[in-house]
């Protein structure tokens, strides 16, 4: 028999509902009297930070790591990597500038008068400016519903008179989300803010200012009605918990720019509400105005001002008020004190505009800048197209190996300058940016790298680009459900024609000359993964390494080899040793050094009780496989792939190569083959050089 509607459908709420926490809910709406309010705040002093104060402590909150690069002590903020929604706006290896960033916020929150300024995020288009101003609103929101990011307002509960004469309760909110404090009157406030503030704590509770004028206007009338009783007038305060919202326009605003025509100051600070103009007789009545400009409504909290030069010369008066004496100036009402924190963001151009105009230059003095630049670490940049395109999110497509790392490396190197010493090519500067070691450079020399190229990372190729040509790639019919490294270098390549930001044909011809230099790297990294694949038997690399160790030891300690085969004693086998060394490039004049230093490590290994494995030594490691590879490579005919006809012998032996490059690099079916056909392809070109 068929459920009744109603218990089915009550069925599904109740297992809704059973998500809800309640206690959280009613933790976030804790509502009492302004004297309840008081000893919380001597509790907890912390409740009455300022906007700065708090954006800094949820920052801090997240916790941080220091690590060294080159040589200079870093941190990474964990904030910035998003950990409360998933990672979807993480941001990747901009920690320098993030630094400076949280810098700023750090002095600002300890008054040193950075509070005074605008921040500034400026840099190249698609460089995360956005993502940073997005994610600090989104953490503000959350922190504010934490203990820990706790804050309160008050609203007013009050008699109103009706046109015709009849009275009426009403709980009017403050309109600015007010800190409560503001509710003791200015003489006596130190006093108070003295008292209330826990010595022991060392917190100093901060002064953000006065009532705005709604609330002074019931706060008089009130003190007006008790005869000057203040303590009667606080009998109709009911202070509340404050939850930031930027959907519910509560302490966080977004301001962006319009047609010329259509913008209006009245935007940021309020307008007139001409519809209550007749029930209050006059428009400077405070209950006759609207406070719901973005200035407003970001009180206590954030305000995002997009694209923040392009703002008219009527905004800049409001900006330069709110910005150095925390004040703004609503239409036919006192200057009303604010706290918030103003961050905008723009590009270069529009900057440069803002440093040739004269009459910006009051904003020019209110601004710190913080310079937004694209990423330049290889390893860095590819999370942010592996965070996009991961597995789950593709559908029915398998993305071959180092598709979206030769992607990365494009993109990166679009954006470093040439190096003008050290006969270094540019690959080669995005591999030591990129934490790998080549030989004659130390981390001095990258340090001197860094800045001698004062520009990097302001020009280039944005992610969006190279985003949207992977999306290209996973949606051509091409390449039989697989995306491999060529179709999204090849979609690259053909943007390229038509880029609306690339400003003349000699960087056009640049950007193509560096994608046939990623074509070169993808390359050698393929032929290095074959090769390893091919050679990934581990018992024969095993026997490999065992005969070098022997060999090596009688070296070193002067001694003979004994033949397993005729068991009679040889000098060591000096060709053997030199094939495996001379694959990583050991000259004839330093085997010495390395044969000593394989011994002294084995030796260090066996006094910590432990086996010599060649997987721990990654040079070693490299120098076998490459030796069994060209032992065995010949043996399996690679570059007769590339025949029509391939014999039942060599086909088991290259399906064997393929199930290792797909268990162990993450290939599939269709790249497993395509790659070896591609690395065949390269063995054959070289033996028709020789």
């Amino acid at each position: 028999m068929r459920e009744p509607r109603e218990m089915t459908t009550s069925g599904w709420v109740n297992r809704i509902a059973a998500l809800q926490d309640r206690q959280g809910y009613s933790e976030q709406h804790w509502e009492g009297s302004f004297e309840d309010y008081l000893g919380i705040v001597r509790q907890n002093p912390k409740v009455t930070r300022t906007a700065f104060q708090r954006v800094y402590d949820m920052i801090l909150s997240h916790g941080k790591t220091e690590y060294i690069d080159n040589k200079k002590k870093l941190i990474r903020y964990n904030f910035f990597t998003d950990p409360d929604f998933g990672g979807k706006d993480a941001i990747y290896g901009l920690d320098i500038a993030l630094m400076k960033l949280v810098n700023v916020f750090k002095s600002a929150a300890q008054g040193y008068g950075t509070e005074k300024r605008v921040i500034l995020l400026h840099g190249p288009v698609g460089s995360s400016k956005s993502t940073i101003a997005r994610l600090l609103k989104k953490g503000l929101e959350a922190y504010s519903k934490t203990p820990e990011g706790a804050l309160y307002t008050f609203a007013w509960d009050i008699e109103r008179t009706n046109l015709d004469g009849q009275k009426r309760r009403e709980v009017m909110p403050c309109p600015m989300h007010e800190e409560p404090l503001h509710l003791v009157p200015h003489e006596w406030r130190g006093k108070v803010i003295a008292e209330l503030a826990a010595p022991e704590g060392g917190y100093a509770i901060p002064d953000t200012g006065d009532l705005c004028p709604a609330c002074r206007f019931v706060f008089k009338d009130l003190m007006t009605e008790y005869k000057g009783d203040w303590e009667k007038v606080m009998q109709h305060v009911r202070v509340r918990r404050l939850i930031l919202s930027e959907k519910d326009r509560v302490g966080i605003g977004t301001f962006q720019p319009k047609d010329e025509k259509n913008q209006d100051s009245t935007e940021l600070t309020g307008d007139i509400n001409y519809r209550k103009i007749a029930e209050y007789g006059s428009d400077s009545d405070p209950r006759a105005f609207n406070f719901d400009g973005e200035f407003n409504i970001a009180n206590r909290g954030i305000i995002e001002f997009v694209e923040i030069l392009k703002l008219d010369v009527a905004f800049l008066y409001d900006l330069l008020g709110a910005t150095q004496e925390h004040k703004i100036k609503p239409k036919k009402f006192p200057q009303t004190d604010i706290d918030e924190v103003i961050v905008g963001h723009t590009n270069e151009p529009e900057y440069k505009k803002l440093q040739s105009n004269e009459f910006m230059e009051a904003l020019r003095d209110r601004t710190v800048k913080i310079d937004i630049p694209y990423i330049s670490r290889l390893d860095e940049e590819v999370k942010i197209y592996e965070r996009d395109y991961n597995s789950h999110k593709i559908r029915g497509k398998h993305i071959a190996p180092h598709t979206l790392e030769m992607a990365a490396m494009w993109g990166v190197l679009t954006r470093l300058e040439e190096p003008k010493k050290h006969n270094l090519t540019l690959v080669q500067k995005l591999k030591l940016y990129n934490g790998k070691s080549l030989p004659n450079f130390t981390e001095d020399n990258i340090k001197e790298l860094r800045k001698e190229a004062l520009r990097e990372g302001m020009e280039g190729i944005s992610p969006r680009y190279v985003q949207d040509k992977i999306s290209n790639a996973l949606v051509s019919d091409k390449g039989d459900g697989c995306v491999n490294p060529f179709m999204v270098l090849n979609e690259l390549e053909a943007g390229l024609r038509q880029h609306s930001l690339i400003s003349s044909e000699d960087q056009r011809k640049r950007f193509r000359e560096l994608l046939t230099d990623v074509k070169r790297e993808y390359e050698d990294v393929v032929k290095n993964e074959v090769q390893r694949a091919i050679s990934a038997d581990e018992d024969a690399i095993t026997k490999l390494c065992a005969n070098y160790i022997d060999n090596i030891k009688a070296y070193t300690q002067r001694e003979k080899v004994r033949n397993k085969y005729t068991g009679q004693y040889e000098e060591p086998d000096e060709r053997l040793m030199r094939s495996i060394e001379e694959k990583i490039d050991i000259a004839e004049s330093r085997k010495d050094d390395f044969r000593r230093e394989i011994m002294n490590y084995i030796g260090a290994l066996a006094i910590e009780g432990k086996t010599f494995n060649y997987r721990t030594n990654e040079r070693l490691h490299k120098a076998l496989e490459l030796k069994l590879f060209e032992d065995q490579k010949d043996s399996i005919k690679l570059k007769n792939l590339v025949a029509s006809v391939v014999d039942r012998e060599t086909q088991e032996k290259i399906d064997v190569v393929k199930q290792r490059l797909i268990k162990n690099y993450g290939y599939c079916e269709v790249c497993s083959t395509d790659v070896l056909n591609f690395v065949a392809s390269i063995f054959a070109r070289g033996d028709a050089k020789e």
